[in-house]
């Protein structure tokens, strides 16, 4: 999920810069092909959904390498070549090759995608808190609204201070809240299946596929597709490498490796303890490691290991929750998309207004689990809401890719993608089928209403992706455009700083 996204006149100040100012800047690489892979794996990478693939044991390795394979790679490559030929992220990408007012549409479903987000993440680390207080509440949905609601507003009143601790705190994240438990949790499994105990999930080749449900059996490949998301973000230092055309693609190769065994490993571990039928989907992460130290007799370790997992999962909303707003204000202000109350900083320099408003909703939401009985079931629903807005973004970013192949092949690229049109065609129609896919509502929402199911997940889609950001387009006045070139530089940097 890219928070970068910068005012297209910004970047055409960039392109009129003396040509040899461009070359010695392009000359000096700051940047290995193997720390942008490592950049990459840390955007990408979560044990978070891990529990919602462990239900499937072994077919998760097929759930996860498809997407991989026609949403995943697509991406990383055309977001390369984009990325290379024009500055400026998602916004400028699909302004140069579709209109502005589609880049507006993009950087706002960047935006918009979060607000289901925040609840589905905080729901996960209200479920996390609980295995350290009282593993019964993490199936309780007042216990886990009121959870999402007090860590939101706490992320809100941090991020207004502008605190420079978040990147750190993001940064440290990966190592103390993914890669540390996500090896931990896979030496426990593989130590447990060696001592002779069977796996709770069967590990034949019958089971490499998923069983066939019809359409509901696709929609489990839906909800990887935004487990991959954020590869694009990291596409705007490809012109950091020294040989982009050969040194970008081994980084994507490492880093989509990379992602697959995090993403992999961890559900089958988690299969191989917790049986499906009393997984968890938020939970499901300390139900296994609960399992694996009560069996090893190390039972003090779990609030340890929940600590840490709540710390990664913190982290990551802090960042998250200044950089696409952040993107959004300033694309706004150029360009006079959103009303002058939303953008409006405070004397720290945050777009506090936008983050209350996006607060409010976000409360709104969290008040739904408190009355949806299933808290797996709801966090199911806000994922594939999640997805369903994400989604727009990347058709809108492939369909832009494709005409700006065709309507300015001569423009200068870092990267050229082999096959471009043919791969960005992949990405676009795999984009295009989630989305669809997207309304069959799957095992996981527990057996509710279909109707009621499409009802949510389209009226979300519907309502954030394209009522709302048609009405800031429809309603948009001149005065609303406030451009101010003394922030440019602070908001770019907290755009980079949350990415």
């Amino acid at each position: 999920m890219s928070a970068m996204d910068v005012p297209a006149e910004r970047d055409s100040e960039l392109d009129a810069a003396p040509p040899p100012a461009r070359t010695a800047a392009a000359a000096a690489p700051r940047m290995s092909w193997v720390t942008l892979a490592l950049m990459t794996t840390s955007s990408v990478a979560s044990l978070r959904a891990a529990p919602t693939m462990a239900v499937y044991g072994l077919a998760c390795v097929f759930l996860y390498v498809l997407p991989a394979i026609v949403f995943l790679l697509p991406t990383a490559l055309v977001s390369a070549e984009l990325a290379s030929g024009w500055e400026g992220g998602v916004y400028r990408w699909v302004s140069e090759g579709l209109s502005k007012p589609l880049g507006f549409l993009a950087v706002w479903c960047q935006f918009a995608m979060t607000i289901f987000y925040y609840p589905s993440l905080l729901a996960y680390v209200a479920s996390t808190i609980a295995y350290v207080v009282n593993p019964k509440l993490a199936s309780n949905g007042l216990y886990t609204a009121i959870v999402i609601m007090v860590l939101y507003w706490t992320g809100v009143w941090v991020s207004a201070r502008g605190t420079g601790a978040v990147a750190g705190l993001s940064s440290m994240g990966l190592i103390i809240g993914t890669l540390i438990p996500g090896v931990l949790l896979v030496v426990l499994g593989l130590v447990f299946l060696g001592q002779g105990n069977p796996s709770a999930a069967p590990m034949t080749t019958g089971n490499i596929l998923p069983p066939w449900a019809g359409l509901a059996s696709l929609v489990l490949i839906v909800n990887n597709f935004l487990s991959y998301s954020g590869m694009e973000m990291n596409a705007v230092h490809v012109s950091s490498l020294k040989n982009p055309g050969r040194e970008f693609p081994r980084s994507m190769f490492l880093a989509s490796s990379m992602v697959l065994l995090i993403f992999v490993l961890p559900a089958l571990a988690i299969s191989w303890v917790v049986p499906s039928a009393q997984l968890s989907l938020t939970a499901g992460v300390m139900q296994a490691f609960d399992s694996f130290f009560q069996y090893f007799h190390v039972g003090w370790l779990t609030p340890v290991i929940a600590v840490a997992l709540i710390a990664a999962s913190l982290g990551g909303m802090l960042t998250w929750l200044a950089g696409p707003s952040k993107g959004l204000l300033l694309i706004s202000r150029q360009e006079g998309y959103l009303p002058p109350f939303l953008q409006k900083l405070n004397k720290n320099g945050i777009q506090q207004n936008i983050l209350v408003s996006q607060g409010v909703v976000t409360t709104v939401i969290a008040l739904a689990y408190a009355f949806i009985p299933d808290v797996s079931s709801a966090y199911w629903i806000f994922s594939v809401i999640t997805t369903q807005v994400y989604l727009i973004v990347y058709l809108l970013m492939f369909a832009a890719a494709i005409r700006l192949r065709r309507t300015q092949p001569d423009h200068p690229r870092g990267y050229r993608a082999p096959a471009l049109v043919l791969i960005a065609a992949v990405g676009l129609v795999a984009s295009l089928a989630a989305m669809v896919i997207g309304f069959v509502p799957s095992s996981q929402f527990g057996g509710g209403s279909t109707w009621r199911y499409i009802a949510i997940v389209g009226g979300g889609l519907v309502l954030l992706g394209l009522i709302i950001p048609g009405l800031f387009l429809k309603l948009r006045k001149p005065g609303w455009q406030n451009p101010d070139p003394d922030e440019g530089p602070t908001a770019r940097t907290g755009g980079e700083a949350a990415a």
